[in-house]
């Protein structure tokens, strides 16, 4: 397990890289030495499941919005990773996916967050429009999950 193995700041900046709420990293860290993958998954979900409200704004400040380049402040390289399948040559897409942002933060007062890994711009699109039918509450709810997932994705990565 590559997690296991690196010195502490170095798993530290890791975890962070994978969500940025430092109560998430100090779980994580002190659940080690974890020896399976499973285990890690495990203790990083629970982790991740139950950010206080401070918590998800600070997490979902490194997030650009969906379909617009990263910036100062986000993690550049894992978004343009995760949003490779965003097709920023379709201007109809990028419009919709503006306008669907701009709806969504005036309606929940927070940038649009989805895993967008292994998702096409129409599957994004079709999440977005559905999301912005959610209460407060399960939007809420859906945004964690979704943190959760991404952090995932990047801690498959960091053990890969």
């Amino acid at each position: 397990m590559r997690l296991d193995e690196l010195p502490e700041d170095r798993a530290r900046a890791a975890l962070a890289a994978c969500l940025d709420v430092p109560r998430f990293v100090d779980e994580v860290l002190a659940g080690r030495p974890y020896g399976d993958p499973a285990a890690l998954e495990r203790a990083a979900a629970a982790a991740a499941a139950t950010l206080s409200d401070d918590e998800l704004a600070a997490a979902l400040a490194r997030h650009p919005r969906i379909g617009e380049r990263a910036g100062a402040g986000h993690d550049a390289a894992h978004s343009a990773r995760e949003q490779a399948g965003v097709d920023r040559s379709d201007a109809e897409v990028l419009r919709r996916l503006a306008d669907g942002n701009r709806a969504y933060e005036e309606r929940f007062d927070r940038v649009f967050l989805i895993r967008a890994a292994g998702r096409d711009s129409h599957e994004i699109l079709a999440e977005l429009e559905r999301r912005l039918g959610n209460d407060d509450a399960t939007e809420r709810a859906e945004t964690v999950r979704q943190l959760g997932e991404i952090m995932l994705v990047r801690l498959r990565q960091v053990e890969a």
